[in-house]
């Protein structure tokens, strides 16, 4: 069974099936509903069609460090980090920045 906001967001999709907002909520949805496989259909298609839309980059990112590989979760942050910088937006990547570091092994402290 789909759960009710699912169902909505398809609704939205039909009315509006290039929003980029609509898309990246589904992703979401998709991914805590663990449909991984509708989950990356929906991040993908954002990084092909909208890749200004940089929250994306993270989340998928993660959803590939979930499913076990680490290489390309590595490089979609790194993807990410350039989308935002070329953006303007340092939240953005202040974040994909440590999601990087994590990923890659660099989040050590100094002794």
């Amino acid at each position: 069974m789909q759960s009710t906001r699912l169902n909505k967001l398809l609704a939205f999709l039909t009315s509006e099936p290039n929003d980029p907002f609509i898309l990246y909520a589904l992703a979401t949805e998709y991914n805590s509903l663990n449909d991984t496989q509708q989950a990356f259909h929906y991040y993908l298609k954002l990084v092909e069609e909208h890749p200004s839309y940089v929250g994306t980059y993270y989340h998928l990112g993660k959803l590939y460090q979930k499913q076990g590989d680490p290489e390309k979760a590595i490089a979609i942050y790194q993807l990410g980090m350039k989308r935002a910088r070329e953006k303007g937006d340092g939240h953005a990547f202040a974040e994909l920045q440590g999601a990087y570091n994590m990923a890659a092994g660099l989040d050590y402290e100094d002794d």
